[in-house]
């Protein structure tokens, strides 16, 4: 296996899971839509490093590596996609474990879930779209 097999198998997951956020969406769970759309981010950019051969650490938040090497990542939108990168990873965990004065199922709204499937969806198509651009140059 390589980088490049990795990085698609991380987009199809990716998919998978951007799909899989309708259902949750049309049930009103509402914050395991913000934790999936997390994981659909992170997997989203994970692939797009590893397309140009760059290997992410095992790190929630991958914001720094984009900005590092956006030379190598033409037509990304890299800040815009790290910024959703960190806000959504702040919400990573809240969403999905709660806290003692922080019940998830109450506190995230429609509004956050469908902000958080746009950050998604966008995170998806960037990715789709670079590999699309790297195999035609190639």
């Amino acid at each position: 296996m390589n980088s490049r097999s990795l990085a698609q198998d991380y987009l199809r997951r990716a998919r998978s899971r951007r799909k899989a956020l309708e259902g949750y969406l049309q049930d009103q769970d509402y914050a395991d839509v913000v934790r999936e759309a997390q994981e659909t981010v992170e997997l989203s950019l994970r692939a797009i490093l590893r397309m140009v051969g760059i290997e992410p650490p095992k790190v929630h938040d991958v914001a720094a590596l984009l900005r590092e090497y956006e030379d190598r990542l033409p037509g990304v939108p890299v800040e815009e996609l790290a910024r959703t990168s960190t806000q959504l990873r702040k919400e990573r965990e809240l969403a999905f474990y709660g806290d003692l004065d922080f019940l998830p199922t109450e506190q995230y709204t429609q509004a956050d879930a469908e902000q958080a499937m746009g950050f998604a969806g966008r995170a998806v198509d960037a990715a789709l779209a670079f590999w699309e651009r790297i195999r035609v140059e190639e």
